[in-house]
């Protein structure tokens, strides 16, 4: 819990914020050596967790944290008809989203029915002709291919017209998602999502899960299933743990709240992904360059996008095809071109992005900003409603116009205190909208193009008092302050243990200081670089990513010459040079005198 207390009485920061602690006062001298467990301790207390839980938060595992499938609307049905299937081989087809939750549920529960020694087919729409969700012309047309089961995942929580045509022509459709529902729920076989408004108080507290671990629990409860049937007489139980690494891939790359069953989905995920048992993400890590074991900020930053480029600017199969195959050379030749389309991306994204910052001087009075423009590509969109939301400190929907149809395709990111989920259902609700849905922090839509004006009054109303409540605070919260010879690898490894970090669970940001900067420079196109020394001896490198241009980059460049400073941020290993350093990736800064 955030207190009233500043931080090293920092009430304005170079950036406009005060400084405060996240939990207890941890200030330290240059030495750490002792303090291990007590800054472990400090840092799960501090993130809510109980006295009496800290042992089974500092190694977070399944056997903690895992509930009973069963506490599930609907997750019995499912997994009896899931099971029926395969005893009686039907033909099943996963219909997934074109996202990293979308390929990863989908690989889940193919390779789960592989294991069983069935098979499943898959079917991803395509972002641009078919757009977000199950269509009812794909069911059907998938009904009418031969498949009596079909699985949506990671969508289908509102697509009631197309599961009501499914549900009318006698095609069995169970939907696994975790998109927030309407109270009228649509016509299916089944329908597993823990934010369903008639779940229990046991399930809705799991509501923060990925798609991904709504179809572990489904993977769970299907075996379990199949066990009572005594289908494992003759067989080998499948091993569930081995599909851990890709509900800790999809689980962090939709930024789904790392906290309880998450934790140690991710956890547990993470050291699956280190085995590399699976080809597909052997070779996904591959193409991504990374040295090490994959850490949570890699499936954020690095596996994540590349598995997404697919579905935004390629071919919406190429995830679910990865981490499905057993070749390992189709395994590299998809990933090599993942990565390529990743590229491509990042060249969209910029120009979209640069057109879209420049609508933000006319919306500076609004709680949300909504920008829109013809020709933009909508396989960026999100990502670029994501940059305009930290720029603009306020909830962004950033809309792709199409002057053939008349219609806009739009992504939304939010802050935290703010939930853009339902603001876009109630915006749906109201008639303004063609469709749309989605959660906390993030949401998706489509729009027709005269709407859009309505659209934006509507939800700069509907938001304002959230985000002035949720705006009105602005400060940086810290959890430890220590002196320049304290910044160690040591330490970063003592912060790394109580993670893993993400949404929902902060990873550690430390205050290093006083120290005055022997060198500071722009490296990159926006980058800030320094080399801070402290009067303990103790010297550093930093790193402020895309922050030259802010208000704390140029003060750090051009009014910091013989000031002392405290610079905050979050510790990092530095591995280029001959042995390992602690460096500072920072976030912040204040002068120290």
């Amino acid at each position: 819990m955030t207190t009233s207390i500043c931080v090293l009485g920092i009430e304005k920061s170079l950036s406009g914020k005060s400084w405060r602690w996240r939990g207890g006062n941890m200030e330290l001298a240059s030495g750490i050596h002792g303090l291990e467990q007590d800054i472990a301790t400090q840092l799960l207390l501090s993130r809510g967790v109980p006295h009496e839980e800290l042992d089974m938060h500092r190694q977070p595992n399944l056997r903690s944290f895992l509930p009973d499938p069963s506490e599930f609307a609907d997750m019995d049905r499912a997994a009896e008809r899931i099971a029926e299937a395969v005893i009686a081989r039907e033909t099943v087809t996963v219909y997934g989203d074109y996202d990293v939750d979308g390929a990863t549920s989908s690989a889940l529960l193919i390779r789960l029915i592989r294991m069983l020694g069935h098979d499943a087919l898959h079917y991803i729409p395509d972002r641009l002709l078919e757009g977000y969700g199950p269509s009812g012309e794909a069911l059907l047309k998938i009904g009418q291919q031969g498949s009596s089961l079909i699985v949506t995942v990671d969508c289908g929580a509102m697509a009631h017209e197309a599961l009501g045509m499914a549900h009318d022509a006698g095609i069995d459709v169970i939907v696994v998602d975790h998109h927030k529902c309407a109270a009228e729920l649509p016509r299916t076989y089944a329908l597993v999502n823990p934010n369903r408004l008639d779940e229990n108080d046991l399930a809705a507290s799991h509501g923060h899960l990925a798609a991904v671990g709504v179809a572990f629990l489904l993977a769970v409860a299907v075996v379990r299933t199949l066990r009572q049937r005594d289908y494992f007489a003759d067989r080998k139980e499948p091993d569930l743990l081995s599909l851990l690494d890709l509900v800790a891939l999809g689980t962090v790359a939709d930024v789904a709240a790392i906290r309880g069953l998450n934790r140690a989905f991710v956890a547990q995920g993470l050291k699956v992904m280190a085995k590399r048992d699976n080809t597909g993400m052997a070779a996904l890590i591959d193409a991504s360059r990374l040295k090490a074991a994959p850490a949570a900020s890699d499936c954020g930053f690095a596996l994540g996008p590349r598995i997404n480029a697919g579905g935004r600017v390629g071919e919406a199969t190429l995830g679910v095809r990865l981490l499905t195959t057993e070749d390992p050379d189709e395994a590299r030749a998809i990933s090599e071109q993942l990565s390529r389309l990743n590229e491509e991306r990042r060249a969209i994204e910029a120009a979209v992005q640069e057109t879209a910052e420049e609508q933000l001087a006319a919306q500076h009075n609004r709680a949300i900003v909504v920008c829109a423009g013809e020709g933009w590509h909508p396989g960026v969109i999100g990502i670029v409603a994501g940059r305009i939301k930290e720029k603009a400190g306020r909830p962004a929907v950033v809309i792709a116009l199409d002057s053939e149809t008349g219609e806009g395709k739009g992504s939304g990111r939010s802050i935290p205190g703010v939930d853009l989920g339902a603001a876009i259902i109630g915006a749906t609700d109201s008639g303004l909208l063609v469709k749309g849905g989605g959660h906390a922090m993030a949401a998706g839509l489509t729009i027709a193009a005269d709407k859009l004006d309505a659209f934006t009054e509507w939800m700069d109303e509907r938001l304002a008092g959230p985000v002035a409540s949720a705006s009105a605070d602005q400060h940086m919260t810290l959890d430890l302050a220590l002196a320049p010879r304290g910044l160690t690898p040591e330490l970063v490894e003592t912060l790394d243990s109580a993670g893993p970090y993400g949404v929902g669970w902060p990873g550690p940001r430390v205050a290093v200081g006083p120290v005055q900067l022997v060198k500071a420079d722009i490296v990159g196109t926006d980058h800030l670089r320094v080399i801070a020394a402290g009067q303990d001896g103790g010297r550093f490198k930093a790193i402020a990513f895309r922050a030259a241009e802010s208000d704390m980059g140029q003060a750090i460049l051009h009014a910091s010459k013989g000031r002392r400073l405290w610079l905050a941020g979050r510790a990092k290993i530095d591995d280029w040079g001959n042995k390992p350093a602690a460096e500072l990736h920072l976030e912040d800064a204040a002068w120290a005198d």
